[in-house]
């Protein structure tokens, strides 16, 4: 009988065991439901505007870049929006009423691939330039959008070119950068870097400056170079590609720098920013948060977003923190634009958001088509342009 009740009590300890192991299952359980719903974008919250943002037009570009991750946007120059798209061209269209003024298309050829326009438009001294995923890089004269030269580089371009001095700056997906004279289409120089063996898809425009091209690369640094012969003319590391995996080291700057005065800064996908001393490549201060889109640059701050969706507000003589706005969490944000007193961004599902400048609150928001925005939205005479990866083009205006 001594025996009996000691194998029940046995078996109610273990059915206890079991029970709280169970238990501990279903917390478990619950956990990563928890955890999932944890790494989903951040949930809009209903918004009272402060800011009056009116839509001035909406025009559609042709077939976006859908998920070929070059992130396509307008570029304005002479009161004209120039945009490109993967299968619909280069168009025009007038900066305050969205009438279209001219529409290019890459001619067919027999039996070779069609021409599938992907980098830029850039835009400047009375020319439109234009890249490909096939290497091609295509010149238009801005007024008629007839064609002047074609050239080619050896890899895709899904940067915009970048046309000052005479030359057109073509930056491709091999870490090349390579100048043309903008007359003739005849290649001047070309500077190479090699690339890390993980890097994050994209890359932007080079900063053309007094005499200098600054270019951000994929691994995380900075190179000065000389715009007349593409000499190195100094390198700064703005972050360094330290982990335990290629995933852990990715540290590119896939956005454009931006100048202000003598003072260049940069952010890196590896959460740095840094302000450098353009003439000279010394650091002036470095900060632990960015992203490898855009810089906003705003009187006294600039402005990034980081890889987790924060948005910061950086002071630009100290490299303080202003602000962080930790409301877009995950949703994939572009680089910054500002307009006005507020920094724009545009997210996964199509919204743009403006944020107040002085304390980072939301101000107002508003969506574009039902599409992604991976491209940082461009401000020109107080207009706001956005373009999705549908080719919708959008343009806006504070009120």
């Amino acid at each position: 009988m001594r025996n009996r009740h000691t194998i029940q009590r046995v078996a109610l300890v273990l059915a206890c065991v079991v029970v709280l192991g169970g238990c501990t299952t279903i917390k478990g359980w619950f956990g990563a439901k928890d955890d999932k719903k944890a790494a989903e974008p951040a949930e809009l919250v209903d918004l009272t505007p402060t800011v009056n943002v009116s839509k001035m037009w909406s025009v559609d570009a042709g077939d976006g870049e859908g998920n070929t991750g070059v992130r396509q946007g307008p570029v304005v120059s002479d009161g004209r929006v120039f945009v490109a798209a993967i299968d619909g061209g280069v168009r025009a269209f007038d900066l305050q009423t969205g009438a279209q003024q001219w529409v290019y298309e890459p001619e067919e050829i027999e039996d070779k691939p069609r021409v599938r326009l992907s980098g830029g438009p850039g835009a400047g001294s009375g020319l439109v330039a234009v890249g490909g995923l096939d290497g091609e890089v295509i010149v238009l004269d801005a007024a008629s959008g007839a064609e002047k030269w074609k050239g080619r580089v050896g890899a895709e371009v899904i940067a915009a070119p970048v046309i000052a001095d005479g030359l057109v700056f073509v930056r491709s997906n091999d870490g090349r950068v390579t100048a043309f004279d903008a007359a003739s289409g005849q290649r001047r120089w070309f500077w190479s870097r090699d690339l890390p063996s993980l890097t994050v898809r994209g890359n932007d425009s080079v900063l053309v400056g007094p005499g200098f091209v600054f270019v951000g690369n994929d691994d995380g640094t900075l190179v000065a170079l000389s715009e007349q012969d593409g000499r190195l003319l100094w390198e700064q590391a703005v972050a360094q590609p330290e982990g335990r995996s290629e995933l852990d080291r990715m540290a590119d700057i896939d956005g454009a720098p931006v100048l202000d005065g003598t003072t260049i800064f940069a952010s890196s996908f590896k959460n740095q920013t840094m302000a450098i001393d353009g003439p000279t490549g010394r650091p002036i201060w470095q900060r632990e948060n960015g992203g490898a889109g855009r810089v906003g640059s705003a009187g006294d701050r600039v402005v990034v977003a980081d890889p987790a969706g924060t948005v910061w507000a950086i002071d630009k003589a100290t490299g303080g923190s202003l602000w962080s706005q930790p409301g877009l969490a995950r949703r994939s944000l572009t680089g910054v634009a500002v307009q006005g007193d507020y920094a724009v961004v545009g997210d996964f599902d199509g919204y743009v958001h403006w944020l107040r400048l002085d304390n980072g609150q939301f101000a107002a928001r508003m969506r574009v088509g039902g599409e992604a925005v991976k491209a940082a939205p461009v401000v020109a005479d107080g207009v706001l342009l956005v373009q999705n990866i549908d080719g919708e083009v959008s343009a806006f205006r504070l009120q």
